[in-house]
């Protein structure tokens, strides 16, 4: 339980170093960019993987889709906290679950269970309930958790194809991975720095090396409680998307005042109750 505790508070510390670093003026794609190159190092000597074992065979279409996929998300995730705030980017990003089960619903004609069915409906309304604005908010920036939420749903939905890919251990593929996602984001640091004259600012690497350690941190963890819980994945999966929610609602209610309506908040306690009824989906 412990390493599921670990995974839930580097997920949402991710979020408050977004949170923190706007105040501070920082550009989001040297965090990104800086982000991977602290995680790849922590992969590197954690997992110590062997590329020799990276050929050609390799699925690259999914390693590459990922890769560009991974730091544009990351840039939505960090704009969506600046102007929704963490409670509806994390909850956003917690039901993006609800992609790869809707295709595997629809693409890979999976039988739905009348739990799983009844998830997605109230998961459904939950996403509605909790992008709805606050009365008082002249502007509803709605489209930057909704492209958080559709974009991690595509990346678990290419992380699942990823791990069929028994012929590499898939810590090597997380490796593989990063390295392109660092490539795309350096990619545009060095565009905006050549052509757009942005300067390199030390505070960008703090605050990235403070996201790649944590970034890490969660996946780490979260790889270590599926160990641990191994008869038991939904435990893991449950304790994880419930956990997320409800530090990132605390801690953005109470830490950076966020302001959330009786729809909000209801939407949130809905969000919950969808993830249950997947995770009995799961066991019967």
């Amino acid at each position: 339980m412990l390493f599921l505790i670990l995974s839930i508070i580097c997920s949402v510390t991710v979020g408050v170093i977004f949170k923190i670093n706007r105040h501070y003026n920082c550009n989001p794609v040297q965090i990104i960019t800086f982000n991977y190159v602290f995680a790849l190092l922590f992969c590197y000597f954690t997992f110590t993987p062997n590329l020799d074992e990276v050929t050609a065979n390799a699925p690259w279409n999914i390693y590459l889709s990922v890769g560009i996929l991974l730091p544009v998300v990351f840039l939505f995730l960090a704009a969506s906290i600046k102007h929704m705030g963490i409670v509806k980017t994390d909850a956003a990003q917690r039901l993006s679950l609800f992609i790869p089960i809707l295709a595997a619903w629809f693409i890979f004609k999976e039988e739905f269970n009348f739990y799983k069915v009844i998830g997605l409906v109230i998961g459904f309304l939950a996403l509605l309930l909790i992008l709805r604005k606050p009365s008082e908010n002249e502007q509803n920036k709605w489209f930057y958790p909704a492209f958080v939420l559709l974009g991690f749903g595509l990346i678990d939905i290419l992380f699942k194809q990823i791990a069929l890919y028994s012929t590499l251990p898939y810590t090597t593929s997380l490796f593989v991975v990063f390295d392109i996602a660092l490539a795309v984001s350096l990619f545009i640091v060095i565009y905006n720095t050549l052509l757009k004259k942005v300067k390199l600012e030390s505070k960008n690497i703090l605050f990235g090396g403070l996201v790649g350690i944590f970034n890490f941190g969660n996946i780490l963890f979260y790889l270590k409680a599926h160990q641990t819980f191994s008869e038991n994945p939904s435990t893991v999966f449950a304790g994880m998307n419930m956990g997320v929610i409800v530090l990132g609602s605390l801690v953005g209610v109470f830490f950076f005042k966020e302001k959330l309506s009786k729809m909000n908040f209801f939407g949130i306690i809905l969000a919950l109750i969808a993830i249950v009824f997947i995770v009995l989906s799961q066991i019967n």
